[in-house]
């Protein structure tokens, strides 16, 4: 998933990343590209995660695990850093969920019932970044669908999402609804449709298993 997000990362972007699987891109960026990873709690040139022993308790992301600085990071207050969100400053942000929705719409920071401190920076994300791509599991730990006709958890934004990765396919969601753009190899289309409770058409580029294996 983290590799598939990469790809379309373009030399001298600015890209925010949430916690959990987007924290993994910076690993498969290109070496030739030259791109600044944003954090929400302040800093503008995310580096690679510490060696054992290299760890500093005062540098974290916004899942508070320790990071490094890249050459020529900056570190600043987290109302500058929503200054920047806010402004349309980042070309995307990368994010976890916990359920997407057939029309782009984002549910990721609150499951009903359950006590959280709070909704955290996802909402201004999805209304400031020029684009936003989700990467999650396809489905729940129960086996349940995570890709809805409707969300039932609250949203953080609604019709936000420009394209979600898990690790079952690959779907951009466009004017004329949600499209598969790529299957994970081994996936034939009985079993995405079954995982899948969104309705979605599919690119003609898309090739799948065949469902005799």
């Amino acid at each position: 998933m983290a590799a598939i997000g990469a790809e379309e990362i373009q030399d001298g972007d600015y890209i925010n990343l949430g916690i959990g699987v987007p924290m993994l891109v910076p690993g498969n960026i290109a070496p030739e590209k030259r791109v600044v990873f944003h954090s929400e709690n302040g800093l503008l040139g995310i580096g690679p995660y510490p060696l054992p022993g290299e760890e500093d308790p005062d540098l974290i992301n916004a899942g508070k695990e320790t990071i490094s600085l890249a050459e020529g990071a900056v570190v600043f207050d987290s109302a500058e850093s929503f200054a920047m969100i806010r402004g349309g400053k980042l070309d995307a942000t990368y994010l976890g969920a916990l359920q997407v929705s057939e029309s782009g719409d984002l549910a990721n920071w609150n499951v009903p019932g359950k006590m959280v401190k709070g909704m955290g920076g996802a909402m201004d994300l999805v209304a400031g970044a020029k684009r936003v791509v989700v990467l999650m599991d396809h489905t729940a730990r129960d086996g349940s669908a995570k890709v809805l006709k409707e969300c039932t958890f609250p949203l953080t934004g609604a019709g936000v999402v420009d394209r979600l990765i898990t690790n079952l396919a690959v779907f951009d969601f466009t004017d004329e609804g949600m499209v598969l753009k790529r299957v994970a190899p081994g996936v034939t289309e009985t079993q995405l449709r079954e995982a899948t409770e969104a309705a979605f058409s599919v690119d003609p580029s898309v090739h799948f298993s065949d469902e005799r294996e």
